[in-house]
């Protein structure tokens, strides 16, 4: 009896320590990651690159808001 409870025990606390150390799903979050911080630089740089453009272009919009257009 002693014996089959110590047995199921061990076999509780084995499939606990291989779902912690499970890491499929932690690989597929750092690749998100990843991504996210690259799409974020890509995103600033042409903000930063086109930077004239982008205030130029709000700057017609006004004009043309303000009715002088």
């Amino acid at each position: 009896m002693l014996r089959n409870v110590a047995l199921r025990a061990l076999i509780f606390l084995d499939s606990i320590e291989s779902r912690i150390s499970d890491e499929d799903g932690q690989t597929l979050a750092e690749y998100g990651l990843i991504m996210a911080v690259i799409a974020i630089a890509v995103v600033v740089s042409a903000v930063v690159a086109f930077r004239g453009a982008i205030v130029s272009s709000f700057n017609k919009a006004k004009v043309c808001l303000s009715g002088s257009c």
